[in-house]
């Protein structure tokens, strides 16, 4: 890993309008990827962790407005044109989208489909890339893989459409990977495995990745960094152990209390009170204020951003929880 950023968010804001209403899905978003790093996006649906990779690639701004700036190893995505990222998309920075079902063509066959991506973004011939597609298909726990290249999507469950999306995300060997819940439709042993070859990947060609997931146990064993999303913001980020050991901003800790621990039978699980703001109707202050517990009456009126609590780490919180010995050293 190097300390030079590949991938550098600013301020990202994505906004869409319906019925002559914005409304801000994405906002004033800020992050720094280094190659062979691995940061994790975590919150409730609806915070805006899936539009924040879309907004990366592109492919936000098709029925959205974005601002703010993405540079992608100096090069500045979001005023390029189709065409020039065209020749980004999956040959530099891949995607793994969260829908399985929806993202393969239903009218082409799984080999078609990864070729197709090889052709587009490599110099492969043929042979070389039926070959390829082959053993992405093997790596990520497909059986029989050279007989199933003929198949079509329906022909496959659920699970194993999800491991053909990421044998053609992982395909063209790309420098950043934006993973969208790569693993939401798998069982645990393959989830494990899917996890394994992304880090290895991710290791051997020093790929940075971006991966969405509501599993704080995933972003634990994963993720070098993390950044928590609420109401399209980050309300809190920095090293993923500190973060997730001694949280500081108190819905950060109120997803942390949510993971089941070790507790007697018939005990009742913890949750945070209330729901997520709707888009339509966001609160005039802090977003998190209606539901959080240590709320006073700057957080009705104002929105808190981020600040530095400490190298490396900040919160969005006028009332940040008490720091530990560790987060003072």
């Amino acid at each position: 890993m190097t300390d030079h950023p590949i991938l550098e968010v600013e301020n990202l804001c994505t906004t869409f309008s319906r019925g002559g209403t914005d409304l801000p899905a994405v906002r004033d978003v800020s992050f720094a990827l280094c190659k062979g790093q691995v940061q994790g996006l975590v919150g409730e649906s609806g915070s805006g962790k899936s539009v924040t990779l879309r907004s990366i690639l592109g492919l936000a701004r098709h029925y959205g407005e974005v601002r703010g700036s993405v540079r992608w190893q100096g090069q500045e995505l979001t005023t390029m044109s189709e065409r020039q990222l065209r020749k980004i998309r999956g040959r530099e920075i891949a995607m793994i989208f969260q829908e399985p079902m929806t993202s393969l063509n239903p009218l082409l066959t799984v080999g078609t489909q990864l070729t197709e991506t090889l052709k587009a973004h490599t110099d492969l011939g043929r042979r070389a890339r039926r070959d390829r597609a082959i053993e992405m298909l093997d790596h990520v726990g497909i059986p029989a893989a050279a007989s199933r290249l003929g198949e079509y999507p329906h022909q496959f469950s659920g699970g194993m459409r999800q491991r053909v999306m990421i044998a053609i995300a992982l395909a063209a060997s790309p420098k950043l990977l934006l993973a969208d819940e790569p693993t939401t439709a798998l069982d645990v042993t393959i989830q494990a495995q899917i996890l394994d070859l992304i880090l290895k990947l991710a290791d051997e060609m020093s790929m940075g990745v971006v991966l969405v997931t509501h599993d704080l146990g995933v972003v634990a064993q994963t993720c070098d960094t993390v950044s928590v999303m609420y109401a399209g913001r980050v309300v809190e980020q920095g090293d993923v152990r500190q973060v997730l050991q001694t949280p500081r901003h108190p819905y950060t800790e109120g997803l942390m209390r949510s993971v089941p621990q070790d507790v007697p039978p018939r005990t009742q699980l913890y949750s945070v009170p209330g729901t997520p703001p709707s888009l339509f109707s966001l609160p005039e202050g802090c977003a998190f204020a209606p539901r959080c517990q240590a709320a006073g009456p700057a957080c009705q009126t104002a929105r808190p951003t981020l600040q530095d609590i400490a190298p490396g780490r900040q919160t969005a919180c006028f009332h940040p929880l008490p720091a530990t010995q560790e987060d003072a050293a």
